[in-house]
């Protein structure tokens, strides 16, 4: 074990992810403090440059979800003070938070995620935009999923099952975000699978389904309301199915330049059994219903092996 630090976990914030990212960056001060490490608890806000300052740690664990904590922000700003930190740096954190330009990265690269289109809420009354909606509709079908582009935990995500509903659909998402994407709907099974760098670099954990009780999709109240879903890990695939989501998460990871630890989420389409890469998340989830520690937990990763691992991503930069 590495000798004893001094840890600032830097969680909460200011996003509407600030109760999950509470029980992350709790979660993860535990685990510390068993390891033997100090920990500086910081609850992101204005003042949180300052607050590092005065803490002077060797490290920051970041678990901040949303905004300021997944887009480049605070990674920027620990760069700009010289405190080494977990997880991706700002370039990386951009690309991921950003599903768009995530999407449009994937789809040069070769990547397969579902046919979809970004809109930004000035071009409907700058340009027009809204007379390309009939196109759209045209080229990918319905249903539609319209979400908003750089928000977590399915937070805005719409559906729209006709013309008719496009529109509120739209305006539901464009409240959380100026920037959304309208994706071709695939129905399958919801599967995720962490990447967690180590000693011999970055492996691929076992995949992890999300099963929702009762709505038609994984939202946000699944993802965080215990006995919502119900999560089978390691999912109950073919061995080429498994293989073969590691195999897109391991290169979506790498193409995004992602360190340290992400989560890829996947769909398994149920007609073709094709694979669909939904999006890269840079500062996965640490409750008790998240994802990450289940997939370490079938790896025979510990808790407290996974955040000591995290941690170690500070110094391996």
């Amino acid at each position: 074990m590495s000798a004893p630090k001094r840890v600032a976990v830097l969680k909460g914030g200011r996003s509407l992810e600030r109760s999950v990212s509470l029980r992350s960056g709790a979660h993860a001060q535990e685990a510390l403090m068993r390891l033997g490490h100090e920990v500086a608890a910081i609850d992101v806000d204005a003042g949180v440059v300052e607050q590092l300052q005065m803490a002077a740690p060797d490290a920051a664990l970041v678990a901040l979800h949303g905004p300021d904590g997944e887009d480049g922000t605070l990674q920027s700003l620990l760069e700009a003070i010289g405190v080494p930190y977990t997880g991706s740096g700002p370039a990386a954190c951009r690309c991921c938070t950003d599903k768009a330009l995530a999407k449009y990265l994937m789809r040069e690269a070769g990547i397969p995620t579902p046919d979809f289109h970004s809109f930004r809420d000035s071009w409907i009354k700058q340009l027009g935009a809204a007379q390309a909606l009939p196109s759209v509709e045209r080229s990918l079908g319905f249903p539609l999923v319209v979400k908003p582009v750089s928000q977590g935990s399915a937070l805005g995500v719409k559906f729209a099952r006709s013309s008719e509903e496009l529109p509120a659909a739209l305006v539901g998402a464009f409240s959380y975000d100026g920037k959304v994407l309208i994706e071709r709907y695939v129905k399958g099974r919801d599967l995720a699978v962490s990447v967690l760098d180590g000693p011999e670099g970055a492996m691929p954990l076992p995949v992890v389904e999300a099963v929702p009780r009762e709505e038609d999709f994984y939202d946000y109240e699944s993802r965080y309301e215990i006995g919502m879903t119900t999560f089978v890990c390691p999912a109950e695939l073919t061995d080429e199915t498994t293989a073969r989501a590691q195999e897109l998460a391991l290169s979506v990871y790498r193409l995004l330049g992602c360190h340290g630890v992400a989560r890829i989420d996947l769909l398994l389409d149920e007609q073709t059994g094709e694979l669909w890469v939904l999006e890269a998340n840079v500062v996965p989830g640490m409750t008790e219903t998240s994802l990450l520690p289940q997939a370490a937990d079938a790896a025979g990763i510990g808790f407290d092996e996974l955040i000591a691992r995290v941690l170690e991503s500070a110094f391996t930069r």
